[in-house]
């Protein structure tokens, strides 16, 4: 099962500032497409990798009317690059940093970028430090304030240990945790998930991710409030962004996307139903924003 189609990008790797292996995906657009059209940038979520856009780098990059190529970046820890021995430098500033580099190292100096959760966050940081670089931002079920609710539910799920006997167990895991808020979901979307979050390493299917980064959030004091990224936030006031909240979601909260429109009234929002945190952005109906969102661009 873990074999999923390669066919339509090219794997690549990049070496960071510090040396460590980087790798990406990189999905060049149709051959008759549009060769103005910038590239995107995706950016996952904070366990997450390259593979959980690949059903939408595809569609993106092979469109007929709007072609773009697409990279999708595997964050030190995660997939295909390399684990770091220094636990520490799995943070924003760094995974920024990194992020920085791949784009470097391929030549993008302009780019649509969309960030999943934590690579929203990235988002925020670039938009405050390096707005040229963003010809356009999607931010995926995340924005300045995130729900301790929400993130206390990530930590307690990806702490909880353990690992499938089989692919149908990795399955049936994944509804088990998520199936309330994914409703939208059929049985194919559940397998991709799969798919896209674990990996066979020494025989066993464990999830494609240093267990490091989950363990951090054991340290978050949660009898405090979580650091907010307004200041960031309005840096985005002069680049064209799309909010996504899944429906269900509980680390993007309805009151922060509406304190997010009052701040920058240019912003478009939409929810994509049926989905929680944090939504697959190859499904309707955020797939129809968002490429009414790159077609404006």
């Amino acid at each position: 099962m873990e074999d999923v189609a390669n066919a339509g990008f090219v794997q690549l790797q990049v070496s960071a500032e510090d040396g460590l292996a980087l790798s990406l995906r990189d999905y060049p657009a149709r051959p008759d497409g549009n060769p103005q059209s910038v590239p995107i940038v995706c950016l996952p979520g904070l366990t997450r990798n390259a593979r959980d856009f690949h059903q939408l780098a595809l569609a993106l990059s092979q469109d007929r009317l709007a072609a773009h190529r697409v990279i999708a970046v595997d964050y030190r820890g995660r997939g295909l690059s390399a684990w770091d021995a220094n636990k520490a430098n799995y943070s924003i500033a760094v995974e920024a940093r990194d992020v920085l580099t791949v784009c470097d190292h391929l030549g993008i100096e302009r780019a649509i970028f969309i960030g999943t959760s934590r690579g929203g966050l990235i988002l925020h940081i670039f938009a405050a430090m390096r707005p040229a670089l963003l010809a356009g931002v999607v931010l995926n079920d995340i924005g300045p304030v995130i729900e301790a609710t929400g993130l206390m539910r990530i930590r307690d799920y990806l702490n909880r240990g353990g690992s499938p006997a089989d692919w149908n167990e990795a399955v049936a895991a994944l509804q088990a945790n998520h199936g309330r808020y994914f409703p939208a979901l059929n049985p194919e979307d559940w397998r991709e998930m799969a798919d896209a979050i674990y990996r066979v390493i020494d025989d066993r299917i464990v999830p494609d991710v240093d267990p490091a980064i989950a363990e951090a959030l054991l340290t978050i004091d949660f009898n405090k409030p979580l650091p907010d990224l307004w200041q960031q936030f309005d840096a985005f006031q002069q680049i064209p962004l799309l909010v996504i909240r899944g429906e269900h979601s509980d680390l993007l909260s309805e009151k922060t996307v509406e304190e997010m429109r009052a701040r920058n009234p240019g912003i478009t929002t939409r929810v994509a139903e049926g989905q929680g945190h944090a939504p697959l952005l190859h499904l309707a109906p955020a797939y129809s924003e968002l490429s009414r969102f790159l077609a404006s661009r």
